[in-house]
């Protein structure tokens, strides 16, 4: 009996199983049940990664505004301020502009130095600053920071930052120098 052109295989035996290309149900169903069992493993420590890039690049963010500031209020000699862009709240981004009428607030015809926009979802700012009437940063000629009560008087503290179990703060020194820090890893981070 001669053979149909195609059941013949390379190895010259006539049996379809072998000339079948291709996996079956099964075996991709058992491929499946792997991958979901590894991705089930791996899937906290991936979303513990992303956690702590967003609570990295929001406190590096915040970081360089405050820094772009005090370097801006030095370069022009005069008082520049880092504000929340909504007036209240570090989340929904910041501006750092000339404060003209020392009121904190962005206002018509005040030169704007830079726009942030609001930073990831879930991330928690909160700050403990000396003056607390008022959400804000200022910074003077001297590079100093101040409060709008007193230009003598220094806005210290810190921002703290949270994103589920991951935490950051900025500390803001008498001299009005800004530094990052883990407070679960460093001890001086109080």
């Amino acid at each position: 009996m001669d053979a149909i052109a195609g059941d013949v295989c390379a190895a010259g035996s006539r049996c379809r199983r072998c000339c079948r290309g291709g996996y079956t149900l099964v075996e991709l169903m058992v491929v499946l049940a792997l991958l979901a069992i590894i991705l089930a493993l791996a899937m906290p420590g991936f979303t513990e990664l992303i956690e702590r890039q967003k609570i990295s690049a929001a406190t590096a963010d915040l970081l360089a505004a405050i820094r772009l500031t005090r370097a801006e209020a030095i370069r022009r000699g005069q008082r520049v301020d880092l504000v929340p862009a909504d007036g209240a709240d570090w989340r929904s981004g910041w501006i750092i502009f000339i404060d003209d009428n020392d009121n904190r607030r962005m206002d018509a015809g005040e030169a704007i130095i830079l726009v942030h926009d609001a930073v990831a979802r879930g991330i928690a700012i909160n700050s403990a600053l000396t003056d607390r009437s008022a959400t804000y940063l200022a910074y003077v000629a001297s590079g100093r920071t101040r409060t709008n009560a007193n230009s003598q008087t220094p806005q210290l503290g810190h921002l703290s930052l949270s994103l589920g179990v991951q935490q950051r703060r900025i500390i803001i020194n008498f001299l009005g120098r800004a530094r990052a820090c883990n407070p679960l890893v460093e001890a001086a981070c109080g």
